[in-house]
């Protein structure tokens, strides 16, 4: 009985050792925050890490806050020292799942439900959105777009500047991951 029970707990361990994962390290997110008429609140940021268990439909991805580029560097300093106190939070996360998903819909582009929670400044909020996924050249690729607001996270905009910053940013993620082998 003993060997069943061990043959079974090794055959477990296998499957999960033989999960399908795909990852990068240098995806692109960026964020877009401006209000019509005024310079633009947008930034983008090329180091996040991602990995998607396709067997589980699973995904993780870490942003590091101080890595999102804005075209203006006082404007970078504003963001990470006042509004995400990055030097606190050092990191954005995304723990999540890709909802049906088939790795045989991938030789289109195929639309999934992409559901999880997004923690920002210690504070997490559920998100629900689409994800576009193609297989190109033994790549997954991956797009999206969702809407956050600062509000979800405790982000307070100074009334001065209140009426230059959008209340809903526009978030876009482009992702190429590969398998990991």
């Amino acid at each position: 009985m003993n060997r069943i029970s061990l043959i079974i707990v090794l055959l477990f361990i296998c499957i999960f050792c033989n999960a399908q994962k795909y990852y990068t390290r240098s995806g692109l997110t960026e964020f877009k925050a401006s209000q019509i008429a005024f310079e633009p609140v947008e930034a983008i940021n090329e180091n996040t890490t991602v990995i998607f268990n396709i067997n589980s439909g699973e995904v993780v991805a870490h942003v590091f806050i101080a890595s999102f580029e804005f075209k203006n560097a006082l404007m970078q300093e504003h963001f990470n020292e006042n509004y995400m106190q990055s030097n606190l939070y050092p990191k954005g996360i995304f723990n999540g799942k890709i909802n049906n998903f088939s790795k045989e819909k991938l030789n289109t582009i195929s639309e999934f439900d992409l559901s999880g929670i997004l923690t920002i400044r210690e504070k997490e909020k559920n998100i629900k959105t689409k994800v576009k996924l193609k297989e190109v050249n033994n790549k997954i690729i991956v797009t999206s777009k969702f809407i956050i607001k600062p509000d979800y996270f405790d982000i307070e905009i100074p009334y001065v500047v209140r009426e230059k910053i959008a209340n809903q940013i526009q978030i876009t993620l482009n992702y190429k991951l590969d398998e990991k082998k």
